[in-house]
């Protein structure tokens, strides 16, 4: 990455590259690959795992492809990028005629229980235990993988892409093509149900 590139937003650097610097592509590329990937990898999820990387590659090939139509002024070019890599993965869960499957633990690379709390916490706004009880949040970690996976499709996906990258509900809405008060609803319903799933089993002490 050249030293110019360091301190450019990821904007900024989309816009240089539509002007001719294709280093300000591999400067984007480096600084957003890995978390891309597992994003790709989480939605498509483990049984869709081997075809994780070139729905990953027709990403970034649809991103080269529709640089003309990004606009910061429309939204942050993460959420762009994003929504771009949702599409496809959804399209490639349809043709294999499988549900949307979240291994949401696994993506987020291999978190800390206190890291797993602060999620948690954040995404929920649930009580807690401690959070130095590492087996209990591991189990809790499992139980919440199970509660994202009995979401409809439709509710898990916009939960993952308004947590995965702070994207707000205007910039979804334009990013995935819905109306505001459907991608409100979504998260709103995803956000109950996950509550709801997440409250009883830790109210049970885990042992639901």
């Amino acid at each position: 990455m050249h030293a110019r590139h360091q301190d450019m937003s990821d904007e900024q650097l989309m816009q240089a590259y539509c002007q001719g610097d294709a280093s300000a592509f591999d400067a984007l590329y480096a600084r957003h690959e890995m978390p891309l990937f597992r994003f790709v990898r989480r939605v498509l999820g483990p049984a869709l795992a081997p075809q994780a990387d070139e729905v990953f590659q027709d990403c970034w090939l649809r991103i080269v492809n529709n640089r003309d139509s990004f606009s910061a002024e429309l939204g942050k070019w993460k959420t762009w990028a994003y929504s771009i890599a949702h599409h496809l993965a959804l399209d490639r869960l349809r043709t294999s005629g499988r549900e949307i499957s979240v291994d949401a633990l696994e993506a987020h690379g291999g978190q800390s229980g206190t890291e797993r709390l602060e999620w948690l916490q954040s995404g929920l706004d649930i009580s807690h235990h401690s959070a130095e009880d590492m087996a209990y949040w591991r189990a809790a970690g499992q139980q919440l993988l199970q509660c994202l996976e009995a979401l409809p499709a439709v509710q898990r996906a916009v939960f993952l892409l308004h947590h995965e990258d702070g994207a707000t509900l205007e910039e979804l809405a334009h990013s995935l093509e819905l109306g505001f008060e459907t991608v409100k609803s979504r998260l709103r319903y995803a956000l109950q149900k996950l509550r709801g799933c997440m409250q009883g089993y830790l109210q049970a002490g885990g042992s639901m």
